[in-house]
C-alpha cells in the first residue's frame, strides 16, 4: 500500500494535537497548546478532522501515537485513545518516539536551515532544570540516547565544544539561561509539538509493518511516576 491513510496523535507534552495523513502528507489536523484539556477535546479533534476530509473511521489504515517521554497524564489519555481506535477498529498501532517525532518535524521545517552539521536538541520540560532530551542530526539520527537530565552549565560540554546545537521544546525555553552563552548553542523559539510531526517516521514504519502488540503496549515514561500531594 503505496499510500496509507494514518492517524496521529500527539499528548505527550502541553500541546493536544491530531491529524490524518495519506502517504505521508497532512490532509488536516488540529491542535490547541494547554496543559490539562487533553481528555476534553482529543476524540473531537479527531472526528472534527476526518469530517473535514471525508474519511471515515473504517478507511483509516493504522493509529500512529506519540509514546514518550513526556507527561503522564497526556502519555495515557493520548495511548489509551490510540489503542481503543485499534481495538474497534481492528487496525495496527504504531508508535513513535516523542523526541524523535520533534526533530523531524525541525528538519522538515523549510524555515529552519540546518547547516554545518548543526545537531538537534529537541527538549520536553520535566519540572525544575530536569529535562527529557536526546541529540539528534541532521538526517534524524540519534547520536545521544534518550535521557533524564538535569541542566546545568556543563551539561551537552563534549558536543558543543565542536558542534553547533539547535535547542527546541518546551524543555528548552527554562534551560536558555544556563546554556544560552555558550557560543555553538542556538534556541529555536516558539516551537510547539504537533502530530504533524510523526508522519514521516508513521509512514517509514506502516511500510515496514512495524506494529505495536496493541494489548500490552504501555508509555514510555522514562522515569518512575512520582504523585503529588
Amino acid at each position: 500500500m503505496t499510500n496509507p491513510i494514518i492517524l496521529q496523535i500527539e499528548t505527550a507534552t502541553t500541546s493536544c494535537s491530531v491529524a490524518v495523513a495519506r502517504g505521508g502528507a497532512v490532509l488536516a489536523f488540529k491542535q490547541v497548546d494547554q496543559r490539562n484539556i487533553h481528555a476534553e477535546v482529543i476524540t473531537l479533534f479527531i472526528d472534527e478532522i476526518l469530517g473535514q476530509v471525508g474519511i471515515g473511521y473504517h478507511e483509516l489504515d493504522a493509529i500512529a501515537v506519540s509514546c514518550g517521554p513526556g507527561s503522564y497524564t497526556g502519555l495515557r489519555i493520548g495511548i489509551s485513545t490510540a489503542k481503543g481506535l485499534c481495538f474497534a477498529l481492528d487496525k495496527p498501532l504504531i508508535a513513535i518516539e516523542t523526541l524523535e517525532a520533534m526533530a523531524y518535524g525541525v528538519i522538515n521545517d523549510d524555515d529552519v536551515q540546518l547547516t554545518d552539521g548543526k545537531l538537534l536538541c529537541p527538549m520536553i520540560d520535566a519540572r525544575r532544570m530536569e529535562v527529557f532530551t536526546a541529540v539528534f542530526d541532521a538526517n534524524g539520527e540519534k547520536i545521544k540516547p534518550t535521557a533524564a537530565e538535569i541542566i546545568n552549565e556543563d551539561s551537552f560540554a563534549d558536543l558543543l565544544g565542536e558542534n553547533k546545537i539547535l535547542f527546541f521544546g518546551d524543555g528548552a525555553q527554562k534551560c536558555q539561561s544556563t546554556l544560552g552563552g555558550k557560543p555553538n548553542a542556538a534556541f529555536l523559539p516558539g516551537f510547539v509539538n504537533s502530530a504533524t510531526y510523526l508522519s514521516q517516521k508513521a509512514l517509514e514504519k506502516f511500510n515496514n509493518q512495524d506494529f505495536e502488540d496493541v494489548a500490552y503496549f504501555e508509555p514510555y515514561y522514562l522515569k518512575d511516576f512520582i504523585a503529588g500531594k
